[in-house]
C-alpha cells in the first residue's frame, strides 16, 4: 500500500509529532509484517473495502506519524483513529501478536493532548486546534463528572427514569424534538431504567450451602443503573454455585470509556481507585459481568505501567479478575439445579469477551447446560455490532450499518432470544430491534442462568 505524504517543506505549519508522554510504541508498531491477515476480521474494512479502514492501514499512519512523514493534524490520520472500533478483532488473529489496542488507545491519547494544549495556547510547540467548546464541556462532564463520581451518575440515571416514566419521553419522540435536535437515534437506545440500583456499600451474600469461594463483585456504572436486575441475577447464580459475594464501597467505573477515548489519565485515576478498593479483601476472584470491564481491569498492569507506586498493585489486581462466565465454567458448576428453558437462542459475542479476553468458549458451554435450550449460531458471531463504548454517538452511521448487520444475522437463525455479555452490545441490539419492530428479547446469559435455576427450584 501507498501513502502520499506531503514534505515538510510545503507546509505552512511545522507536522505536529507524537509527543514523549503516552507515546505509541514503536516497538509494537514495527512488530506488524502487514501480513494483511487480519483486514476480513476488521469490521470497518469488511464494510468499506478501504486499505486505510483495515488495523495494516492504521497501523501505517501510526509509523508515518512515528518517523515524522506526517503529524497528528492530518485529518486522515485522525478520522481512522476515531474510526476504528477498537474490537481488538484483529489482534485475535495476528501471527505476530501485535498488541493493536494498546497503539490505537495511545494514538487517540496523543490527539486529545495536542488538543488540550490547544486549548490552553493555541500557539504552543505540539498543540492542535482544541476541540469545540461544546464538546469540551461535554467530554468534562462525561469524563470528568458522571464517570468519576458514581452518586452523581446514580442521580442522572435516576432523571433519565423520571424521563421514562413522566411521559416526557412520549413527547418528545411524538413531538419530533429528538430528531431536531439530531438525537433520535441515540435515544432510541436508552434501556428502561430500574427503580432500583445496586449501590456498593460492603454488602456480603452468603453463598447456598457449604461455601466454597469468595468472590467480590464490579458493579461498575451503567450495570449498576440500567443492569441492575444483571447484578442482581449474578449475585444469585455465584451463590448457588457455592459463592459467597462481596460488593466492596468506594469502588467505581472501570475505566473503559476514558482509556478508548483518549483520557488515559482519567482511566488511571479510577483503575487506582477499583485497585485500593478491592486489593485488601483476599478473595479468591474479582468477578466482572460486562465484557468492556472485565477487558478493562485484566489491562491495569499495562495501564499503570509506567508507575512505580501501584504497577505491581495493578498486576496483582488484574491477576484475580475472572469474567463470570470464565470463573462458573472453571469450577464444580452447578448443573443439577437447572431447570428447563424451551427457548432458541444465538449468542452474540461482545468483542472485549471474544477478542480482547478470548473467552468464547466458556458461554456457549454455560447456556447448553441448560435444560431445553436450543443454541441456534449466527453468523458472524464475533464481528462487531457496532456498540463500542460511545461509537455508535461519535459514529453512528457505521455504527447503523454494524448494527444492522449483526441483527440480520441474529434473525436469520429464527432464534427468539440474542444472549449477549456486555451492556453496550446488549444497548446496540435492542435499539436495532426497536427499530424494527421485532419481537426479539436481548438477554444477558447470565439472566437465562438465573431463570434456569429458579426454575430448577420450582420443582
Amino acid at each position: 500500500m501507498t501513502l502520499t505524504t506531503p514534505d515538510r517543506e510545503s507546509l505552512s505549519i511545522p507536522l505536529v509529532p507524537f509527543s514523549a508522554r503516552d507515546r505509541p510504541s514503536s516497538d509494537i508498531i514495527n512488530t506488524c509484517v502487514h501480513c494483511g491477515l487480519c483486514l476480513s476480521s476488521c469490521p470497518t474494512y469488511r464494510e468499506t473495502g478501504l486499505e486505510m479502514s483495515s488495523p495494516r492501514g492504521r497501523i501505517y499512519l501510526m509509523k508515518a506519524v512515528d518517523e515524522g512523514r506526517i503529524g497528528l493534524e492530518s485529518e486522515v490520520f485522525q478520522e481512522q483513529m476515531s474510526q476504528c472500533l477498537n474490537c481488538r478483532a484483529c489482534e485475535a488473529v495476528c501471527p505476530s501478536g501485535v498488541q493493536y489496542g494498546a497503539i490505537l488507545e495511545a494514538s487517540r491519547a496523543q490527539i486529545e493532548q495536542a488538543r488540550e494544549r490547544g486549548a490552553r495556547d493555541p500557539a504552543a510547540p505540539g498543540a492542535l486546534p482544541p476541540r469545540p467548546l461544546w464538546q469540551r464541556a461535554l467530554r468534562g462532564v462525561v469524563f470528568g463528572g458522571l464517570f468519576k463520581d458514581m452518586g452523581l451518575f446514580r442521580a442522572f440515571s435516576a432523571s433519565m427514569r423520571l424521563y421514562q416514566r413522566s411521559g416526557a419521553q412520549w413527547i418528545a419522540r411524538k413531538s419530533g424534538l429528538l430528531k431536531l435536535i439530531g438525537m433520535a437515534d441515540t435515544e432510541r437506545m436508552l434501556p428502561p431504567i430500574n427503580a432500583s440500583f445496586t449501590v456498593p456499600r460492603g454488602q456480603i451474600y452468603p453463598a447456598e450451602g457449604e461455601r466454597r469461594y469468595s468472590v467480590a463483585m464490579l458493579t461498575g456504572c451503567i450495570m449498576s443503573t440500567a443492569f441492575a436486575n444483571v447484578h442482581e441475577a449474578t449475585i444469585r447464580v455465584l451463590q448457588k454455585n457455592g459463592c459467597e459475594v462481596i460488593l466492596p464501597p468506594d469502588q467505581g467505573c472501570c475505566g473503559a470509556l476514558h482509556t478508548h477515548g483518549g483520557d488515559l489519565d482519567g482511566g488511571r485515576e479510577l483503575a487506582r481507585r477499583n485497585i485500593a478498593a478491592f486489593e485488601a479483601l483476599g478473595v479468591d476472584a474479582i468477578v466482572v459481568n460486562a465484557a468492556g470491564c472485565g477487558s478493562t481491569l485484566k489491562e491495569y498492569d499495562h495501564l499503570l505501567h509506567d508507575d512505580p507506586l501501584w504497577h505491581e498493585r495493578a498486576a496483582a489486581f488484574s491477576r484475580k479478575v475472572k469474567d463470570v462466565h470464565e470463573f462458573l465454567a472453571g469450577i464444580e458448576f452447578n448443573r443439577a439445579g437447572l431447570g428447563r428453558l424451551d427457548v432458541q437462542v444465538t449468542y452474540q459475542e461482545p468483542c472485549h469477551l471474544a477478542h480482547a479476553q478470548r473467552i468464547t468458549v466458556q458461554p456457549r458451554t454455560l447456556l447448553t447446560a441448560i435444560p431445553g435450550l436450543q443454541l441456534r449460531e449466527m453468523h458472524e458471531s464475533a464481528l462487531c455490532c457496532g456498540s463500542a463504548g460511545v461509537y455508535n454517538v461519535t459514529q453512528p452511521e457505521m455504527a447503523a450499518r454494524l448494527g444492522a448487520r449483526k441483527v440480520d444475522n441474529a434473525l436469520a437463525t429464527g432464534a427468539r432470544v440474542i444472549a449477549t455479555a456486555n451492556p453496550g452490545c446488549a444497548l446496540q441490539l435492542a435499539g436495532e430491534l426497536r427499530r424494527r419492530g421485532e419481537d426479539v428479547q436481548v438477554r444477558y446469559i447470565v439472566e437465562l442462568l438465573d431463570e434456569s435455576y429458579r426454575r430448577g427450584g420450582e420443582g
